[in-house]
């Protein structure tokens, strides 16, 4: 049966020293040392009475000031066998620790006082007792061995025989929690108190394994580390010998390579990859052919950015700003850079909120520009750049016909360099800039690969995270770059690699806007370029003008720059002859200093004719009116001239059909279209001439000739017809319409369906035309006829058969293929 033993008698009420991360136990002897007030104000207090005194330990060692709530309920009542005061004001007291004592009440007053009773010890059962109690003396020989206690501690616990006394002085003298070693404290039972021991005895067996695992594996590391280091100096007094003596930077060049990397902070994949060839370059002889190899590809890998990045400025406003004082005009094309760079924004101050991922942030379209040349592609790209406070990189595609521009040679070829993607990360020193693939479409493919293929990775977010150049070997992270693509022919572009962009078309530019560009960038460009000051040489708004339409033909401005450079060059050389001080050019003088107009636009005809309409066209370098004429003789068939294209001859046959099936209601002698060479001539004939947009201006032209009712020489037309007289949208009709207004054209035929194009023309040029948007073929006879529909549908007499020749025009064309 267990038996408890007596504990010692205790006063009632004891003063209480409060400690900090240490327990004690009964039977020792320790020194105590108190510096607060609250504790040495309770050790004076013990002194002044029976020299009885608590020993509690504090919950939490960092509360200064403990009240009895931060203090255990169990402590050790001790007595205070001698008091010493230091010269610093602290105490130091030596007490006995007597007997284990629960707290019934604290009380506060200068000190700390508490009512206690002694807690009784219960032995438990005898035989189970003395089982734990050779465990316990087993276990601590065991730890006792790894060094963490004294010799003379280890000695005076293997003495004794109690098993509480040993379990508690185990307890004392290892380095157990707080929490743990009041359990042992505050354990009734003497078995219980033993098996708390022998835990945190097999606790702290496991932990001094792990430690002499952990020791070893170091000192296996170290070892090896010296041993590399022993062989390294070997090696470089080996290869200092075989150099005859001289020291070189040989020796060293390993060593400085590897100092690098370990700057770089690579993952470790890369890292493991890159350390094995700097290895290899430290057994090589210096001279050896594959040493030059490992060298240059070693340059690479520390020269490229893989940690290094510029901060995004993603002020929209700013952005707007930058744009606006680097283009004219472009209004669709900076607005949709503008909600670019704003989704960006919004996206990074959700992931600074911890709301997204961020590696979210940089995910988003690749944006393609497409569009004629000389529109300002490339050039908005570097104002993206610069309002992003991003390096640039233009990376040249037109004609690449190699998968190795893309990915790189692999380092077994001789010369073997990387692509142009991580040349171009390299030359911009950021890991995160804009980077221009211009010209994409003009990409080719051979026998050495196909590098729209490799670019499809490179594009991709959700790839480019790892990809991988063949002369790297290693994955390099291009998810943060911002890569824009640029094309003249979307339709050039594979499918795959399309899918993966988002395309921002740029139109052509119309004329005001050429003339606001020429004054605004081009004209002080030149002025610089030619070393010409403001004063010396104006330009009148007439003589850009007539620059523009009579010496240029173009979508962009870049022949506008050159011919405005002309000028600007041959007025440098009468001011620096001292011809004259100053020039102002005006449009008559253009003559003088470009020659004979080169491009005469094309004008409205000066009367109605029979069989004479007036059609419209588009080409990448802008807008213009085209004439067709029809002529009606005997003979039978149907001849198309003015190298037409199969859609637009398919025009013409449609045409002739519609009216073979409305003769009657447009009193038409069908027998004689039967008996007739019907001959449609579009003039200019040295342009092919392709699109189904002439359908209106087809169908007209033969009804006038047919009925000998002339067409409306101030009305021009675009617009497919079909052979039940459906009128059908088409494309280009800004670029159309401007090119109508500059003939002198007022009077505009075009699909209804289009009518919202409309809203791409500036409001002033709408202003000064009329639209008629159509739904049928009898809607645009009605306006494109003298009289309408009204003198068509009246019988008549017979129609002239041969339609007046059209009135001369001094209009020449580029060959340069024009859209109906």
């Amino acid at each position: 049966m267990p038996t408890a033993n007596q504990p010692t008698p205790l006063p009632a009420n004891v003063p209480v020293c409060p400690v900090r991360g240490s327990v004690i136990y009964p039977t020792m002897v320790q020194h105590i040392d108190a510096s607060r007030a609250l504790s040495i104000n309770a050790i004076e207090a013990a002194m002044a009475g029976d020299k009885v005194i608590l020993i509690v330990s504090q919950r939490d060692k960092d509360v200064d000031d403990p009240q009895g709530a931060d203090l255990y309920d169990v402590g050790t009542a001790c007595n205070v066998l001698r008091v010493r005061k230091n010269p610093d004001g602290t105490v130091q007291m030596l007490v006995a620790a007597v007997s284990r004592a629960r707290v019934t009440r604290y009380e506060r007053g200068e000190y700390l006082t508490a009512d206690v009773e002694a807690l009784p010890t219960e032995t438990g059962d005898t035989v189970e007792l003395q089982a734990l109690a050779r465990e316990l003396r087993e276990k601590f020989e065991t730890v006792a061995q790894g060094g963490r206690i004294g010799a003379e501690s280890v000695q005076a616990i293997q003495g004794k025989d109690d098993p509480g006394e040993m379990a508690d002085h185990i307890a004392f003298n290892l380095d157990f929690k707080l929490e743990d070693k009041q359990a042992v404290l505050e354990a009734a039972r003497l078995t219980d108190r033993v098996r708390r021991v022998l835990t945190l005895l097999d606790t702290e067996q496991e932990v001094q394994a792990v430690q002499a695992r952990i020791r070893a594996q170091v000192k296996e590391e170290i070892d090896k580390n010296q041993r590399e280091y022993y062989l390294r100096e070997q090696m470089k007094v080996i290869q200092k010998e075989l150099q005859g003596g001289d020291d070189g930077e040989e020796g060293d060049e390993a060593e400085a390579f590897r100092a690098k990397i370990d700057a770089l902070g690579l993952s470790p994949e890369v890292k493991k990859e890159i350390d094995r060839e700097v290895n290899r370059l430290a057994r090589m002889h210096p001279d050896a052919a594959e040493a030059s190899v490992i060298r240059t590809y070693l340059t690479w890998v520390t020269e490229l950015p893989w940690n290094v990045r510029s901060d995004d400025r993603l002020d929209v406003a700013e952005a707007a700003g930058i744009l606006d004082e680097d283009h004219y005009g472009l209004e669709k094309v900076k607005d949709r850079v503008l909600e670019f760079l704003a989704v960006r924004r919004l996206r990074r101050e959700r992931a600074e909120r911890g709301e997204l991922d961020a590696a979210e942030v940089n995910k988003g379209p690749i944006l393609v520009f497409t569009g004629p040349p000389g529109v300002g592609k490339t050039s908005i790209a570097q104002s993206i750049a610069k309002s992003l406070g991003r390096k640039y990189v233009r990376i040249a595609l037109g004609g690449a016909r190699d998968e190795s521009d893309i990915r790189g040679h692999r380092r077994t070829y001789i010369g073997a360099m990387p692509g142009r993607i991580i040349q171009g990360i390299r030359t911009a020193g950021t890991k995160n800039p804009v980077i221009l693939l211009d010209e994409v479409d003009k990409l080719g493919s051979s026998y050495q690969g196909d590098p729209s293929a490799a670019l499809l990775e490179v594009l991709d977010p959700a790839q480019n995270q790892h990809f991988t150049d063949h002369y790297m070997g290693v994955p390099f992270d291009l998810s943060e770059v911002m890569f824009i693509a640029t094309a003249n022919y979307p339709e050039q572009i594979p499918a795959a690699l399309m899918d993966r962009m988002e395309v921002i078309e740029f139109s052509s530019y119309i004329e005001q806007e050429k003339l606001e560009i020429a004054k605004r960038y081009l004209l002080p460009r030149q002025l610089t370029a030619n070393g010409l000051k403001p004063n010396q040489i104006s330009f009148t708004d007439a003589a850009l003008e007539r620059l523009i339409s009579h010496y240029t033909r173009e979508a962009g401005v870049r022949n506008l720059e050159r011919e405005i450079g002309t000028v600007a060059r041959k007025v440098a050389r009468r001011i620096a002859t001292g011809e004259v001080k100053r020039v102002k050019v005006t449009d008559k003088e253009l003559d003088r200093y470009l020659g004979q107009a080169r491009h005469v636009p094309e004008t409205e005809g000066q009367e109605d004719k029979v069989g004479v309409s007036t059609g419209m066209f588009y080409t990448p370098v802008g807008g213009d009116i085209l004439f067709v004429e029809t002529s009606v003789m005997p003979g039978k068939g149907l001849v198309l001239t003015g190298q037409l294209g199969d859609v637009m001859k398919e025009s013409a046959r449609a045409a002739l059909t519609y009216i073979k099936t409305n003769a009657e209601r447009f009193h038409i002698d069908r027998e004689r279209i039967e008996n007739s060479e019907i001959h449609i001539h579009v003039p200019a004939g040295a342009i092919p001439k392709e699109g189904p947009s002439a359908g209106g201006a087809m169908v007209t032209s033969l009804i006038s000739a047919l009925s000998g009712i002339p067409a409306r020489h101030d009305v021009a037309m675009t617009g497919e017809m079909t052979l039940t007289g459906r009128y059908l949208p088409i494309g280009g009709l800004k670029e159309k319409v401007l090119g109508a207004r500059r003939a002198g054209i007022k009077h505009i035929i075009m699909p209804g369906a289009n009518e919202g194009d409309l809203r791409d023309i500036p409001v002033h040029l709408r202003s000064s035309m009329r639209f008629h948007p159509c739904e049928t073929v009898d809607q645009v006879l009605d306006v494109a006829l003298v009289g309408g529909l009204k003198a068509l549908e009246t019988p008549r007499g017979e129609a002239t058969e041969v339609a007046a020749p059209p009135a001369k025009r001094r209009a020449t064309r580029r060959s340069t293929g024009a859209s109906a």
